[in-house]
């Protein structure tokens, strides 16, 4: 068997299956792989964000650290499942690019899972009609989210993250507003701010992960210089 059958590149020049994992499989797993490290830079973002609230506060804040951490383990699976579609189906696209939409996607999605408890929080404290219009703010930003990843290019679409941010902030914001306490708002800050952390790195997995049997068509990767000694 040649070299290029079992580096699993004879699945596009050879209908018949070859040995070894193919590399857009080997992708979805790496891009699962770095699932793990966003979500542990999400939460050590999260704790040294809180610290200055702490210090300079008291230290029932970090209170505010078991919404995020909440939201991030109900997050997990679903995520997981996510980026192994998406290392499946789409090749790999440049650190600056990967890293950029990550950091915006990564911070709307911090910012409407905490604006989510927040809600659930309100909700206990009485029901209010004007709550309820989170919903379809959540719902919008989050399907334009979906939108934007899986659209099958290599850079999700501009124009449906910006307005997926919008509908985001503006959801967000009834229900802070709703619940008037400052503190509440700064955790939200908080965890848009390391979903931002968490995002920048999973953008670096998206960018890596396949290795080069996973480059777009026609693009060679460049090789590395060396420092000189």
């Amino acid at each position: 068997m040649s070299a290029e059958s079992r580096n699993g590149e004879g699945a596009s020049g050879n209908p018949e299956a070859s040995e070894g994992i193919q590399p857009k499989y080997r992708r979805a797993f790496g891009c699962v792989t770095w699932i793990y490290m966003a979500t542990l830079a999400f939460l050590a973002a999260v704790s040294l964000l809180m610290m200055p609230f702490w210090f300079f506060g008291d230290f029932g804040v970090f209170s505010l650290l078991e919404g995020p951490s909440l939201f991030a383990t109900f997050l997990f699976v679903p995520a997981i499942v996510s980026a192994a579609m998406l290392g499946a189906r789409t090749y790999r696209s440049g650190r600056k690019i990967a890293t950029r939409n990550g950091t915006y996607i990564g911070a709307i999605i911090g910012w409407l899972g905490f604006t989510s408890i927040v809600w659930l929080e309100v909700n206990q404290a009485g029901a209010n009609a004007l709550s309820y219009t989170f919903f379809p703010f959540a719902a919008a930003s989050s399907a334009l989210i979906l939108a934007a990843l899986f659209r099958g290019k290599q850079e999700p679409g501009r124009k449906l993250v910006a307005l997926s941010a919008l509908l985001a902030l503006l959801g967000g914001a009834i229900i802070l507003a709703l619940s008037g306490d400052f503190i509440v708002v700064a955790g939200a800050v908080v965890s848009a701010i390391s979903g931002a952390a968490g995002g920048w790195t999973a953008g670096v997995g998206y960018a890596r992960a396949g290795g080069k049997e996973m480059l777009p068509p026609g693009v060679v990767e460049r090789p590395r210089r060396r420092n000189p000694s």
